[in-house]
């Protein structure tokens, strides 16, 4: 065979292969995507989106976390892909702080909020002067506040939505004093506190269950903290988008009610 004949047939060959690749399903071609999750409840559900995904051509590998603080940072470096693991106004608090081009592409679930305590049975029975935890981070921290005030424990100044903090406080008639610590030592810190405002994925790791161990939980309909998947701003690759589909369907809807039985509920 002619060295002519030769590159006749491989320029035909890679013609046809490209061909054959651009009418393949966008899922065909698909080959991997790395998301940051934090290690937990967040990360099982994660598991089950990983196999809807593979049906659908693709590989998802997860990244586990235990520092909320360090999964918007990874996919900023490109260390991710994606994550799953944050509400609006978390993110927004972070791009305030940090500058991150970091936006939400899907909806995932929400985590309502609960207010736990081992020493009262109900809000009404908080004592003046009551050592309540609340997490440490403006989002997560505002989020606590507006449940507390829900509750009628505080009343927050006007005007100050969802990211309140506790200079916002305008009337705390039992003299509510209140402990900032990280979220996930919310629940090793309880025993110490007459109550604490803890995120739900952190109370279930530490096996509290939101229908019997809290005295107040915030409201599922409307909620404004929804969590969702995140990606850079402008990336728009297919395998994002398969991701995200992958995690609003039928599969995972029906293991959040099956496993969490209402402490996670779709958000989509």
């Amino acid at each position: 065979m002619s060295v002519f004949t030769r590159r006749t047939l491989l320029s035909a060959s890679f013609a046809i292969g490209t061909v054959i690749a651009a009418a393949l399903p966008v899922a065909a071609q698909q080959k991997s995507i790395k998301v940051g999750v934090m290690s937990g409840a967040e990360e099982e559900v994660a598991q089950v989106v990983k196999k809807v995904a593979a049906t659908k051509g693709l590989t998802v590998e997860l990244v586990p976390f235990s520092d909320y603080a360090l999964v918007n940072e990874a996919l900023e470096r490109k260390d991710l892909d994606a994550n799953a693991f944050q509400h609006k106004p978390y993110l927004d608090a972070q791009i305030a702080a940090r500058g991150y081009k970091i936006v939400p592409v899907g909806f995932t679930f929400v985590q309502p909020i609960g207010l736990y305590s081992s020493k009262v049975k109900s809000v009404a029975d908080l004592p003046k002067g009551a050592k309540i935890g609340i997490p440490n981070d403006p989002s997560n921290g505002g989020r606590a506040l507006n449940l507390l005030a829900a509750q009628g424990v505080i009343k927050i100044k006007e005007g100050k939505d969802l990211s309140p903090s506790l200079l916002d406080i305008a009337e705390n008639p039992k003299g509510v004093k209140f402990s900032e610590l990280d979220a996930a030592q919310l629940p090793r810190a309880l025993p110490d506190l007459d109550a604490a405002v803890i995120n739900t994925d952190h109370a279930l790791n530490a096996g509290l269950d939101i229908r019997k161990d809290t005295i107040a939980v915030e409201k599922r309909e409307g909620n404004p903290y929804a969590n969702f998947v995140a990606a850079r701003r402008g990336d728009t690759r297919p395998e994002i988008k398969t991701f995200v589909e992958s995690y609003q369907s039928p599969d995972v809807a029906k293991f959040l009610e099956e496993r969490f039985k209402g402490a996670i509920i779709p958000a989509w």
